[in-house]
């Protein structure tokens, strides 16, 4: 652990401005990053006597090695620049909120030429429009199946929707009317845009302007005495107001507003949100989050509110930030919250805790929730970080270690017979998944046509990741750390050569391979090489499931129920499941053939293009230079030679195409023929 003393700024260094800063540990990774209103103030209380700091922070202050910041223009420039960095280093002393569980949302693909209404979960995209969060998909199902009657949008997937353009005939939905069919030119595309458009407006509360037009059309054809259609209309009227009544009314003012409570103590925190539009509730969403800083209610408040709406689309953020953000604390700095707020809405939006009548019980009922969350996290999590606490103590225990794995790499090599050689890298952090960091390597081997056997490959994988984490170490500490110049800073502004997280600039604690005596021999050979002797080295031999130490004649043997041993397992199995998987997308890829291929300038955009157009290969032979100048992005040289490539009949009468050959007399794609 550092000595805070070590890389404190001189006196006089940090400016008396608003701004963000951040702290970095000895490999350079970002370990905390804030914002302070005056950086000098803030900056120096950290360096204040540790014992009078609060025991989180001292972890932090003593694991960090540097400190860093950028002054901004204003407090709410701060606010926003903090949550970006926070989300992209991901620190480990920062509160992260985590969702409960992956909640699914009402998605309308507004950016694709054709909007489609779907069900999505994860992270959400540019340019698409999201309702919700519901507690179950069905309901979304529901609610749409529901609305198709009177907004028939396309929801189909892109496979589905290409074929019916192809042949020219919808699929079921469009015969039974709730599709409005612009695969087949039923309606065009600014119109089938337009209905989208008017889905969002009515799942966004705007309900009552599509009542009163229906309405209107009802009793225009009554009275033309066109009953059938009226008859229609008015069961469309039935279906929109059944979709609206489904959510009961909490708010009978229609207020538009997202109710926040949290409910937790000193390790952990749980935050429940019932988004309100229109009065009614429209969806709901949870987070669990662990306090690994010391931070009052206020502050928690404040990051929440960063995290909800500072992660949302610009383009959506109008339709997502309400006209009031209900909360059980008022943030820290409540006047500039509500300022990034409005900023981002594009009209006022007003932060409050309520005190009174409808918002005050429902803020009770939310808290309700947060509370029962809770009580099931606890459940859930007393199991789970006792046994992943034992496993790494028994890893510690076996193999030796002086400290607790806390950051363990396994590596897998996957080939079929020597060709395709890929390797994988996967990353277990407190016992726990970090997909983020996983690696995938080509294994190249001397000549560049792969390596002669497993250790081999093992050892080339070893040496590249090793040798970056050698230059990338060597160059965070040219700019963060002062390799030798005593005279040079330690801390000051931001580099921009450093503004990315250099992911391979630190080690760590244990590497496991999978197999052993001999790809541990390769594995230790390679670290040796380089002169790195701070990585302690294992292999997991799957037959026997033993634990192979560099240069040991026995194997440690864990016992078959540890949590160790079963922790290594899912390290071993996971790292052999995404090198199985890059191997045979490279397989896949490498045994795609295609009579395009050869044909110069007409790259995989262009070739999807042609396919796209013309169907199948058979119709794109059938069409002369001029037709396939038409596609967009073709010229006449490269449409010339595409019909040049194309003269020569495939050995056989087979029509080679992208994936396979098809049958000569098929007039679509079909089934592929190995």
């Amino acid at each position: 652990m550092a000595d805070p003393a070590t890389y404190r700024p001189a006196p006089g260094e940090i400016p008396d401005a608003p701004g963000v800063y951040r702290f970095c540990d000895e490999h350079g990774r970002v370990v905390y990053v804030g914002k302070a209103k005056s950086l000098r103030n803030r900056l120096n209380s950290y360096f204040q006597d540790i014992g009078g700091l609060h025991p989180r922070t001292q972890t932090m202050v003593t694991t960090a090695a540097s400190v860093q910041w950028t002054v901004v223009g204003t407090e709410v420039e701060a606010l926003a620049l903090e949550y970006t960095w926070i989300k992209e280093f991901d620190p480990r002393f920062n509160v992260k909120y985590r969702d409960d569980k992956s909640y699914p949302y009402l998605a309308v693909t507004m950016a694709d030429e054709v909007p489609r209404v779907q069900v999505m979960r994860g992270a959400k995209r540019r340019g698409t429009r999201y309702f919700g969060p519901y507690a179950h998909a069905w309901a979304i199902r529901e609610t749409v199946d529901l609305l198709l009657r009177v907004f028939p949008v396309r929801t189909c997937s892109a496979g589905v929707f290409r074929r019916a353009r192809q042949q020219g005939r919808p699929c079921l939905l469009g015969y039974i009317d709730k599709c409005s069919a612009p695969c087949v030119g039923r309606i065009g595309v600014d119109e089938h845009h337009q209905l989208a458009q008017d889905f969002c407006d009515f799942m966004a509360g705007d309900t009552a302007r599509f009542t009163r037009r229906l309405t209107r059309a009802m009793k225009d054809a009554a009275a033309e005495q066109d009953y059938e259609r009226a008859a229609r209309l008015r069961d469309d009227i039935a279906t929109l107001e059944k979709a609206t009544e489904r959510n009961a009314v909490v708010l009978s003012d229609g207020t538009d507003a997202d109710v926040f409570a949290l409910a937790g103590d000193e390790l952990e925190a749980a935050v429940q949100v019932f988004h309100v539009r229109d009065g009614r509730i429209r969806g709901q969403r949870g987070w669990v989050v662990e306090k690994v800083e010391d931070l009052d209610d206020a502050a928690l408040v404040e990051h929440l509110l960063q995290q909800v709406y500072g992660s949302e689309d610009p383009e959506a953020a109008t339709a997502s930030v309400p006209r009031e953000v209900l909360v059980p604390v008022l943030p820290t700095d409540v006047e500039q919250v509500q300022v990034w707020l409005s900023g981002l809405r594009g009209s006022r939006v007003q932060v409050r805790v309520p005190q009174r009548g409808d918002k005050r019980e429902l803020a009770a009922t939310v808290l309700r929730n947060a509370e029962h969350a809770l009580a099931l996290h606890r459940t859930r999590r007393a199991g789970d970080l006792t046994s992943r606490s034992m496993a790494l103590r028994e890893i510690q225990e076996a193999l030796d270690l002086p400290t607790a794995p806390l950051r363990i790499e396994c590596y897998d090599v996957s080939h079929n017979q020597g060709t395709f050689q890929s390797a994988s890298m996967v990353v277990f952090e407190d016992g726990l998944a970090r997909k983020s960091e996983y690696r995938l390597f080509t294994v190249r081997g001397p000549e560049g046509q792969g390596a002669r056997d497993d250790t081999a490959a093992m050892h080339e994988v070893i040496t590249r990741r090793f040798r970056r984490y050698l230059a990338e170490r060597a160059d965070a500490r040219d700019l963060e750390l002062d390799d030798g110049d005593e005279d040079a800073p330690r801390s000051g502004p931001i580099d921009e050569r450093t503004g990315k997280p250099t992911r391979f600039a630190y080690p760590p604690n244990l590497v496991v391979v999978d197999g052993g005596p001999p790809q541990v021999a390769a594995a230790a050979a390679a670290l040796a090489e380089l002169g790195i002797d701070d990585v302690a080295l294992c292999g997991l031999a799957k037959r026997l499931e033993e634990v192979w130490l560099p240069g040991e004649e026995y194997p440690v043997i864990l016992r078959r129920a540890s949590e160790g041993l079963y922790l290594l397992q899912r390290v071993r199995d996971e790292a052999h499941r995404f090198a199985i998987t890059a191997h045979r997308q490279r397989r896949s890829k490498g045994m795609t053939v295609s009579v395009l291929d050869d044909v110069p300038g007409l790259g995989p955009a262009r070739k999807a293009a042609l396919l796209r157009h013309f169907g199948s290969v058979k119709r794109l032979r059938a069409a002369s230079a001029d037709e396939i100048a038409t596609v967009p992005g073709m010229g006449a040289r490269t449409a010339e030679a595409v019909v040049a490539a194309l003269a020569v009949p495939a050995p056989g009468g087979a029509t080679p195409v992208s994936g396979g050959f098809a049958a000569p007399s098929a007039d679509e794609p079909g089934k592929v023929v190995p």
